[in-house]
C-alpha cells in the first residue's frame, strides 16, 4: 500500500526564507501561486509578457521574465504544458539551476521520458494533483484540498522530501491525503486514463448517438439523456464519495440490474485496446509519436480535432443548449 501524507507530516517552516518561483501562470500555475501565498509562502511568477503576465500582476504578484524568475527562486515549479517544458527549461531554467536548488513538476512526463535531464546537483520532485487548476484553488478556499501524488526523483540536498511535503501542505494537498508515488507511476497512470479510459467514454457516447439517431429518436432527447442534463456529473460525484459500485443503490433496481447484467458484453471488447495503449505508454512509443506530432506542427491533431467537433453529436449538443436552460453552474 502506498504511504499517505497528511498535514501532520509536513512543516511549512521548512520553506521559511525560501522563494518559490512559479513558471507559467496558467491552469495550475495560478492556483499554486494563490494557494501558496495564502499559506504564507514567498512566491514570485515567471512568465512571458502576455495576458497571463498581466493577470499575475493584477493578482498582486511580482512577475519576472522566465530566466530572471529562475535565477531568483530557490524552488522552481515548472508549470507549463508538456510540449513547452523542455524548451523553456533549456532556454531559461537550466543555466540558473545553482547547486542545491529544487525543481518541481506537476506532471512527470518530461522527466519520465527524458525530455528534461536536470543536473545531479539539484533536487527534483513531483507534486501532481489529481485535479485541474481551478479545482485545486476552489477546494483550498473551501478549507479542503485536492488529492495528489508526490515523488522525489533526486534528493541532492537531503531535504527534498521535507521541502516537497511543505509545498504539498501549502497547496492544500495534505489536508485530504497525498500519496507517495514516482515519476514513472504518475506519468503512466495519467496517460493511461487519457488514452485508454477517456477514448472509450468519448467513443461510447458518439456511437450511442449514431445508433439512437438511426433508430429514430430525436437529437434533443438523445443529448439530454446522454449528456446535457448533468445527471452523469451527479453520478460521478457520488462515485467519489461512495465508490463505483457503492453508488449503485442510488439508482432504481431496473437501472442496477441493467448495468450489472450487461457489463460482460463490453469487457472483452475494451481489454485489447486498453492493453495496447498501456504498452505504448510504457515503451515510450506514445511519447515519441507526440514529439513527432509536435515537430510537424500538430497536423494530425488538427485533423482529428476538426473531425471530432464536426460529429453530429456536437451539432446536436449546440442545438440543445439553445433550447434547454439548465443551470450548469450549480452542477
Amino acid at each position: 500500500m502506498a504511504e499517505v501524507f497528511y498535514d501532520k507530516d509536513a512543516e511549512l517552516s521548512v520553506l521559511n526564507g525560501l522563494t518559490v518561483g512559479i513558471l507559467g501562470y496558467g491552469n495550475q500555475g495560478r492556483a499554486w501561486a494563490l494557494n501558496m501565498r495564502d499559506s504564507g509562502v514567498k512566491v514570485l511568477i515567471g512568465n512571458i509578457q502576455d495576458e497571463y503576465w498581466f493577470k499575475a500582476e493584477e493578482d498582486g504578484f511580482k512577475v519576472l521574465p522566465l530566466d530572471q524568475a529562475s535565477a531568483n527562486s530557490d524552488i522552481i515549479c515548472l508549470l507549463l504544458p508538456d510540449e513547452l517544458q523542455s524548451i523553456v527549461y533549456g532556454e531559461y531554467v537550466e543555466a540558473n539551476l545553482a547547486e542545491g536548488k529544487m525543481l518541481v513538476f506537476a506532471h512527470g512526463f518530461s522527466i519520465r521520458y527524458g525530455l528534461i535531464k536536470p543536473p545531479t546537483s539539484v533536487d527534483v520532485a513531483l507534486a501532481a494533483p489529481r485535479m485541474i487548476g481551478s479545482g485545486v484553488r476552489r477546494l483550498y478556499t473551501l478549507g479542503s484540498g485536492a488529492p495528489a501524488l508526490l515523488a522525489v526523483g533526486q534528493d541532492y540536498s537531503g531535504m527534498a522530501w521535507r521541502k516537497l511535503l511543505a509545498l504539498a501542505k501549502a497547496l492544500g494537498f495534505t489536508r485530504v491525503g497525498a500519496l507517495k508515488s514516482s515519476f514513472k507511476e504518475e506519468t503512466e497512470l495519467d496517460l493511461f486514463t487519457e488514452q485508454a479510459v477517456m477514448p472509450i467514454i468519448l467513443s461510447a457516447f458518439m456511437k450511442a448517438y449514431e445508433i439512437l439517431s438511426e433508430a429514430g429518436y430525436s437529437p434533443e432527447a438523445i443529448i439530454l439523456e446522454l449528456l446535457a442534463s448533468g445527471e452523469l456529473i451527479e453520478v460521478f460525484r457520488q462515485v467519489c464519495k461512495l465508490g463505483l459500485m457503492g453508488q449503485l443503490p442510488l439508482h432504481s433496481r431496473t437501472s442496477q440490474y441493467g448495468q450489472l447484467s450487461r457489463i460482460q458484453r463490453f469487457t472483452g471488447i475494451v481489454e485489447k485496446p486498453m492493453r495496447l495503449s498501456l504498452e505504448e505508454i510504457k515503451s515510450g512509443r506514445f511519447s515519441t509519436e507526440l514529439i513527432l506530432e509536435q515537430k510537424s506542427g500538430y497536423i494530425n491533431f488538427r485533423k482529428l480535432m476538426e473531425e471530432a467537433i464536426n460529429h453530429p453529436l456536437c451539432h446536436a449538443e449546440n442545438a440543445v443548449k439553445s433550447k434547454v436552460k439548465i443551470p450548469y453552474e450549480v452542477l
